[in-house]
């Protein structure tokens, strides 16, 4: 069964330092979805993404694609983040229009469509622009869709999302039950656009392994954090691109909201993964990955990261 995959890309420096490491490899069987994380100085980021979508598209076909989680391409997602001060979101998003235009060069029949700063010039969000190319669908029609770069996509390979944000950290609470209905209105509880809701919190429940996985992606958002708090009383934590102050949504309160929501109706949690890394979390394995000269560091992680 072909598997679809989703590289995070995290650009650390400006400068000259070299170096390619993949911090984090996650598949999951039952989603049939991979999730790599590739950090790079802005030099290399480039070559190391079209390597892997290269490979990515010359093994996987849509056509025999079956999954769990919604997708839309062989490389569902190519986002770019910023981790240090030297790089900006315009640097990403620089990179991630490149980065379009190889892929669509090097694999013929390849499309993509632009979200975030790299969606020039409305900027408009991941979500939104899933929405407007119909990601969301159980059985989307990716030949309706009108990509920003390439062909109209083929059945082979799909379309693909590549753009440049703030952080964002990827935070899935699994409730034991295999109701998705209650798992579908917790998930709108907790949704950003929802009155009450979390914000930067973007939320789908999907069934997993026989239970309900509230998955939620967690963006970072400019200025000062809110009032609320996690479960344990900790703020929300906090980075900066370029001086400009951002915060995201602590793991510890999408927990506990989903914990009090769940056991209203008698169901409790089973556990909560991050996909990766916190923002700070990146940054530091990265920086040290990096400095070590080590190109599969994800290999040297005792702990264990989905």
């Amino acid at each position: 069964m072909d598997l679809c995959i989703f590289p995070i890309l995290c650009i650390l420096s400006g400068g000259q330092r070299e170096g390619t490491t993949v911090l984090n490899i996650f598949n999951d069987q039952d989603y049939n979805r991979s999730v790599i994380t590739i950090v790079a100085s802005i030099d290399c980021i480039r070559e190391a993404v079209l390597s892997a979508c290269e490979q990515a598209c010359g093994l996987i076909d849509m056509r025999a694609y079956a999954g769990g989680h919604p997708t839309m391409g062989a490389v569902d997602l190519v986002p770019l983040y910023p981790l240090g001060e030297e790089v900006g979101l315009g640097d990403c998003a620089k990179e991630a229009r490149a980065v379009a235009a190889g892929l669509t060069e090097r694999v013929s029949g390849t499309s993509a469509f632009f979200f975030g700063w790299a969606d020039s010039p409305q900027h408009r969000g991941l979500a939104q622009r899933r929405k407007e190319m119909g990601w969301f669908r159980k059985n989307p029609d990716t030949g309706a869709s009108r990509p920003d770069v390439g062909p109209l996509p083929q059945k082979r390979y799909g379309l693909t999302g590549i753009g440049a944000s703030p952080y964002v950290m990827n935070c899935n609470v699994t409730i034991d039950t295999q109701d998705l209905a209650l798992g579908r209105s917790i998930a709108m509880a907790i949704r950003e656009s929802t009155p009450g809701g979390l914000p930067g919190v973007q939320v789908l429940a999907l069934p997993h392994e026989g239970a309900v996985e509230i998955a939620c992606n967690v963006e970072s958002m400019k200025g000062n954090p809110p009032s609320q708090v996690g479960e344990r009383g900790e703020p929300w934590p906090t980075f900066s691109i370029g001086g400009q102050l951002y915060c995201h949504a602590p793991a510890s309160l999408i927990t506990a909201r989903v914990t009090e929501l769940a056991g209203r109706q008698g169901v409790a949690t089973k556990g909560t993964a991050l996909v990766g890394f916190t923002p700070h979390e990146c940054k530091g394995l990265a920086e040290r990955a990096l400095s070590l000269g080590i190109a599969e560091f994800w290999k040297e992680l005792r702990r264990v990261h989905m």
